[in-house]
């Protein structure tokens, strides 16, 4: 298939994204973040003063993506220190910013426990410094797992579809640069089979209600030359129906101790249907996403969102319009939804989890703690 989508030559890699950095302006220091609601149509910055205007960026998902929330969890309790607030306070704030996603937390206590222990002889600029300087370090090692999974994950598609022939990957939702300190997570496994020449085709899912295939997976794919094309959510089926799907890949939001995945409303469909194809579906997550004191998918928090973001219809979170939330009204008045952000996908349906330390397949809860044993990356609630 052209790749008619395509707006960077093969070979010719883009600069790279400036997703999340720190800042320290004249007025004082900051996280600036690229507003992930603002695209495609248009890369601005959105500047963090403070915990409470991070907690919002989060909420409104102008930054988002399991791993990307730990860093950005990490850089807020940083914040909160150098500002001489109340750490503690802060790291909780974060946390429940979005409590489905296991690496906030993660992230944000981490901080909070290098912070503390440096500040065990009384607060001050060194131990500001201290949480700063762990905040980077996570940023860096999570850069550095993205490469080790996107490496894993290209061999185990070449066990799982022999043949030489290039791989056509179906993903869902957003796992790209937008949600990583590097490349990202299961799209990062996607670029590196484009740039070795193994990526045939990239089916991204549009994932509503608001639309993170269609705004930014395919704005990254574009960015980076990879052939690609959009389907809504409800064609997946008639995709695999007609034998054009080789292999699932996504990522995840938390991972339980049994192996159970919790990704964006949408994956559990796709496990369903790829099941029943007899196609791989491909688990790619750092091992931040996993949650060993969550005991199984039923014990997973999943996030409820605003009925608005259903019954009315926005390119972009946060827009303008005439409904509540800002979109175009596309329900009668007071039509109750069920939205929630992400669904569950029990063990059994996935084929293999890609982390950065190795890939587990079969999946199994006793596979799953040995593989974390191996690193001291594992978060335990």
């Amino acid at each position: 298939m052209a790749d008619q989508d395509a707006q960077t030559p093969v070979g010719i890699e883009p600069p790279a994204l400036s997703v999340l950095r720190w800042a320290e302006p004249p007025e004082g220091p900051a996280v600036v973040l690229l507003d992930q609601t603002r695209l495609p149509a248009e890369e601005a910055e959105l500047v963090c003063a403070d915990v409470p205007a991070l907690v919002r960026a989060i909420r409104t998902l102008a930054v988002r993506g399991a791993p990307l929330l730990g860093i950005a969890g990490g850089y807020g309790v940083a914040l909160a220190a150098a500002r001489g607030e109340d750490v503690a306070q802060a790291a909780e704030l974060l946390e429940q910013a979005r409590p489905t996603a296991v690496n906030l937390g993660y992230g944000a206590r981490r901080v909070a426990r290098a912070y503390e222990e440096a500040a065990g002889s009384g607060p001050g600029p060194e131990a500001a410094a201290v949480a700063l300087a762990e905040a980077r370090a996570l940023h860096r090692e999570d850069a550095e797992a993205s490469g080790r999974m996107a490496q894993y994950g290209l061999e185990l598609l070449a066990e799982l579809l022999p043949g030489g022939g290039g791989h056509r990957l179906l993903t869902h939702c957003n796992t790209g640069a937008l949600v990583s300190g590097g490349a990202g997570t299961a799209f990062a496994v996607a670029l590196r089979a484009h740039r070795k020449g193994s990526l045939r085709h990239l089916w991204v899912d549009e994932t509503r209600p608001l639309l993170q295939g269609a705004r930014l997976t395919a704005y990254e794919a574009g960015r980076n030359g990879m052939p690609y094309s959009l389907l809504t959510d409800s064609a997946a089926g008639s995709l695999f129906a007609a034998g054009e799907v080789d292999a699932v890949i996504i990522g995840a939001d938390r991972i339980a101790a049994d192996g159970s995945v919790a990704n964006k409303v949408g994956s559990y469909p796709l496990a369903v249907l790829a099941k029943y194809h007899h196609v791989p579906f491909v688990v790619v997550a750092p091992t931040t996403t996993v949650d060993l004191g969550t005991v199984d998918g039923t014990s997973i928090v999943v996030e409820q969102r605003s009925a608005t973001e259903v019954t009315e219809f926005t390119s972009k979170p946060g827009a303008r319009g005439g409904g509540e939330g800002g979109g175009t009204v596309v329900a009668p008045p007071g039509t109750k939804a069920y939205n929630p952000a992400f669904d569950i996908t029990p063990p059994e349906l996935v084929t293999a989890i890609v982390t950065e330390e190795g890939v587990i397949s079969p999946v199994t809860g006793v596979g799953l703690a040995e593989l974390c044993a191996r690193s001291s990356q594992v978060t335990i609630s």
